[in-house]
């Protein structure tokens, strides 16, 4: 999720740990710990465009690094607390008494990060697995805000409780996307069914800032769909006709393309990144295609996704171009939001 969130999901969460002496050291300690794991974006190559999208989300965010981040944490911080509480004033805190705190603050990026779509490789090194729970989208003010605002007065008052009541709203929050998401499901079920398709793979994944409006994206025989899925609860439920596209293969978009090249090498990591939600796009006049990652898109029931890869099948001993897509074309937010109020002329 968003910076902000990661940390104070860490802050809260050490502060219900904590004494109420301890409560602002242990709410910093959190919020930094928090965000420390997307210092992976800083793994970047200027000639291989991929290499963070490798790395992204990957052995920083795994449950197996925690005690090895902890312990690196605990050697860089520890020279600086005697200073620290000298100039503020801060409690007495042992050396195993702060490695647990940044160990359980630094432990929920990873577990917060799981519950959203992008995929979380929580259990490298023993596997590769890109873990996505669909229960919250990346930026979710309904989570943020009340976990920020119950955590700020925890630290004000120094209160554990409400430390543990701002935890608890997190835990509540991302237990109701779960009802969601298996409504969202049921819904998409009895969509693919209405159109006589079985879904072989595929789920519904929540959108942005909310959680009523969800994506909807499956695969049936040879054919991708996207439609967008609302739940009712005040009124009826809700669905698009949305839009369908092939399965991408390589063998007919880039017949010629060598398996073993750099760009098909490209692709299959590509492909890993996007869990085999891989779309063909245009070709421009170089005859160079776009692929891109199914899974986003600006509107819920739309093909054309946020990102993409470039390949230029007259150049397969190059790595390929990453793309972002996030042209916002007129009308696109207006109908989004009417879509997640459910308006009827929305879908």
């Amino acid at each position: 999720m968003d910076p902000l969130t990661q940390g104070v999901v860490g802050a809260i969460a050490v502060q219900c740990l904590a004494r109420r002496e301890e409560q602002r050291l242990a709410a910093g300690v959190g919020f930094v710990a928090g965000t420390l794991a997307d210092l992976d974006v800083l793994i970047r190559s200027s000639t291989d465009p991929l290499l963070f999208l490798d790395y992204h989300r990957q052995f920083t965010h795994a449950l197996a690094f925690v005690p090895v981040a902890a312990t690196l944490l605990v050697a860089a911080l520890w020279p600086w607390l005697g200073w620290l509480r000298r100039r503020c004033g801060l409690p007495q805190l042992g050396l195993g008494h702060l490695w647990v705190w940044i160990a359980i603050g630094y432990g929920t990026h990873g577990l917060l990060d799981a519950c959203t779509t992008y995929g979380t490789s929580l259990l490298w090194p023993f596997a590769e697995t890109r873990v996505a729970w669909n229960l919250v989208a990346v930026i979710d003010p309904g989570l943020t805000l009340p976990a920020l605002t119950l955590g700020l007065f925890a630290w004000w008052r120094r209160s554990p409780r409400l430390g543990r009541l701002a935890l608890a709203w997190a835990l509540v929050w991302l237990g109701l996307g779960l009802i969601q998401r298996e409504r969202a499901n049921t819904l998409l079920t009895e969509l693919a069914a209405s159109r006589g398709g079985v879904i072989e793979r595929g789920g519904a994944k929540p959108t942005l800032f909310n959680l009523l409006l969800w994506r909807g994206v499956w695969q049936s025989g040879e054919i991708l769909h996207v439609a967008a899925l609302r739940p009712g609860w005040l009124g009826p439920d809700r669905t698009s006709e949305g839009a369908s596209t092939p399965v991408f293969r390589l063998d007919r978009e880039l017949p010629g393309l060598d398996p073993d090249s750099i760009a098909a090498r490209d692709l299959e990591r590509f492909r890993h990144f996007c869990d085999g939600w891989l779309v063909a796009l245009e070709r421009d006049k170089q005859g160079r295609l776009l692929v891109g990652d199914l899974r986003y898109a600006m509107l819920p029931d739309e093909i054309r996704p946020l990102w993409a890869i470039r390949l230029d099948p007259s150049t397969p001993g190059r790595h390929v171009d990453y793309v972002t897509l996030r042209e916002v074309a007129p009308g696109t937010l207006a109908r989004f939001a009417a879509m997640v109020r459910g308006s009827a002329g929305a879908y």
